[in-house]
Formats: structure tokens, sequence, C-alpha cells
């Protein structure tokens, strides 16, 4: 009985492992964001604020788009930097944005 049970389990194992690899393999795949959405922002709400532009982000499987806001620089004649994806090691990474 045991003999018979070991040469199953053994192919039980391999026959896991190699479905994980495959179901990995067709997920790892390279694309980048989509064009960035043309937004209407309007007015600023008040003087001094800044309108910070939407962007894409990765939800592990897909883009969503995170829309741009107006915000106000935390100390005078701070400028916006934007964003931006890089290709680092054959993907995509979001630099994220931030004052200077």
């Amino acid at each position: 009985m045991k003999s018979a049970l070991l040469p199953t389990l053994l192919l039980s194992a391999a026959s896991l492992f190699s479905l994980g690899c495959a179901s990995h393999a067709a997920y790892v795949a390279y694309y980048g964001p989509p064009a960035p959405r043309v937004e209407r922002y309007g007015y600023a709400p008040g003087p001094g604020y800044v309108w910070i532009p939407g962007y894409h982000s990765w939800a592990g499987s897909s883009y969503n788009w995170v829309g741009g806001r107006w915000a106000l620089p935390p100390r005078p004649h701070a400028a916006w930097v934007p964003g931006r994806y890089v290709q680092h090691y054959g993907h995509s990474e979001y630099i994220e944005g931030h004052w200077r």
C-alpha cells in the first residue's frame, strides 16, 4: 500500500507545482499604463491652489485612474513635480509626485 501511495503523491505534487508555475507565468507580463485622461478642472477653489494632475495607479492586475485635485502648497514658492512611470528591471514603476 505504501509503495503505491508514494508515486501518486509525487505525481500530485509535481502536477500542483507545474500548475502553479504555469498560472504564475500567465500573469507575468509587462505593459505600461494607458495614456493619461484629459481632465477638466475649472477654477481653483481659492487663491494659491495648485492643480495636481491625475494618474493611473497599478491595482495588482490592471490600472485604475486616480483623479486630479486642487491642493495648497506646503510652503511659499513650492512647485508640484508630477509623478511618472519609469521602466525598472522589466516592469513599470511609479514614482510619486511631490512638492519641490
